[in-house]
């Protein structure tokens, strides 16, 4: 089973720039898409193999997340079901026999931590309801979770210490979501690996420098992690600042 997550930074914009080239190429059973930036009817995006999904946010040109598939799940799930987490579009999940797939776009604290508080409380909230979905069966999840977890996980850690995106309170809190019973699935497979980032900021040539962070992640269940085979950064494919991760397991 082969999955695809990708923060495109705009859904319409990406498509002119080789989106549908690359997802006919990777032929992915799931493709989860972080950031869309769009409302309903504004692109036709129609792969006739797919069932599609989208959570779109009540803010025009923000936010969103999408999942196509080649499986139709039993039940989807747009947001937590939290009036205060689900006006952003930030969350799907879809279900299936063996597992749970959650594609997820974590809010951002923001420069000068302005939302940090409110961070806080989505991540709480979320591991919850995580929680609660791993007690039935595993889950899979998947998406831009605007974090780097450890020094590895970006290029400059002492100088970006305290800024969004790699604050001890975020990262205390991916500490403690897999400490309760999930693998992040790249460091499983990649421990070690240095210089492995999937976000460039668009300034000083970062990209090409490659001066990254790592805060993509397919994240599974500790009790599915042996199924693993391999995780993937197509840090090659361009089109966002963000590159595509892959995720293939067998369950």
């Amino acid at each position: 089973m082969k999955l695809i997550s990708w923060n495109v930074n705009g859904l319409r914009a990406v498509y002119k720039k080789g989106f549908e080239d690359f997802f006919i190429k990777e032929q992915a059973d799931f493709f989860c898409i972080q950031e869309t930036k769009m409302q309903e009817g504004q692109l036709d995006v129609d792969f006739p193999e797919y069932f599609k999904y989208f959570n779109y946010a009540q803010k025009k040109g923000y936010s969103g997340t999408a999942i196509f598939t080649k499986c139709k799940p039993l039940n989807v799930t747009l947001g937590m079901k939290i009036e205060e987490h689900d006006s952003e579009g930030r969350l799907i999940t879809l279900e299936y026999e063996k597992f749970y797939l959650i594609n997820c776009y974590t809010p951002n604290s923001q420069r000068e931590l302005t939302r940090l508080k409110y961070r806080q409380k989505w991540e709480d909230d979320f591991r919850k309801y995580l929680q609660k979905l791993n007690e039935k069966k595993p889950i899979i999840l998947c998406g831009d979770l605007n974090v780097a977890h450890n020094e590895i996980d970006l290029k400059n850690p002492k100088t970006n210490h305290g800024n969004a995106g790699f604050t001890d309170e975020e990262r205390e809190k991916m500490t403690k979501l897999l400490k309760e019973g999930f693998t992040d699935t790249y460091r499983y497979k990649y421990p070690e690996k240095e210089d492995a980032y999937t976000w460039w900021s668009y300034m000083g040539h970062a990209r090409e420098k490659n001066i990254g962070w790592r805060i993509d992640y397919f994240i599974v269940s500790n009790k599915i992690k042996d199924k693993i085979i391999d995780a993937k950064i197509h840090n090659d494919v361009m089109g966002s600042d963000h590159c595509p991760i892959e995720l293939d397991i067998k369950i």
